[in-house]
């Protein structure tokens, strides 16, 4: 029952309240980005969502449009600027998805939606993480933001999705917002120093989650994946 009409209940009622007392802070944000590096303020870019649909995922854009001599982006921990850094770190940069989970597009929590170049490099295991809506938090940042191996990451959206329930959205609701505050293990995450996602040939087991006492410490909110640039995620 819950998985089928609680987490959007969920969902719904606690984002609405939470758009309306963020919006004053996501119109500072979007101000002192567009006085540092000019429109747009807002990044969107193509994720795979509920069952692999691909949707447009929204974030503040943190890094600039610098190129080199031949006209291709620089890497991303050129381009990103020291506003960028903080809005990654802070998890501030996420904040525009609120509006991705009241279109139903995403949900709190869950997995983080990644590339939809990614989809035929999951094995069929793994591939089950997208049996749910993805999440703005997601149970692996529980467990280190950027420190984590992808075949971690991904085990654990699998137990996730198996496991999903009233209480341990709540717990890891709690929990992040506890990570949030710690800022623990951002500093390859917002700076970008994250691999790209190229597949496994290890499968996804199910294994015992400590949502108590998480090792190693967590981090700052939510695996962030993949800002304005596909070369690189961020987690």
């Amino acid at each position: 029952m819950y998985r089928t009409f609680g987490k959007r209940l969920l969902d719904l009622a606690l984002v609405i309240p939470a758009l309306i007392l963020l919006l004053p802070v996501m119109l500072l944000v979007a101000l002192l980005i567009w006085r540092k590096m000019g429109a747009p303020v807002i990044f969107y870019q193509e994720r795979a969502g509920f069952h692999g649909k691909p949707f447009k995922i929204y974030k503040f854009r943190t890094m600039t449009n610098a190129c080199d001599a031949q006209g291709r982006p620089l890497p991303d921990h050129q381009r990103i600027t020291p506003l960028g850094r903080f809005l990654r770190s802070t998890s501030l940069d996420e904040l525009p998805q609120l509006f991705n989970v009241l279109r139903g597009e995403m949900s709190l929590i869950g997995p983080r939606p990644l590339l939809v170049k990614y989809l035929d490099r999951y094995s069929p295991e793994q591939a089950r993480r997208h049996n749910v809506r993805p999440g703005i938090a997601g149970l692996p940042a529980l467990f280190g933001r950027s420190e984590q191996s992808w075949d971690d990451i991904l085990a654990r959206d699998v137990w996730y999705v198996d496991h999903l329930s009233f209480w341990l959205d709540l717990k890891i609701i709690v929990g992040t917002l506890l990570v949030v505050l710690k800022r623990d293990g951002v500093a390859r995450s917002a700076d970008g120093f994250v691999p790209e996602f190229t597949g496994s040939s290890v499968p996804c087991v199910e294994e015992p989650v400590v949502l108590s006492a998480p090792t190693p410490p967590a981090p700052a909110l939510v695996m962030t994946l993949t800002h304005e640039s596909d070369r690189s995620v961020t987690v």
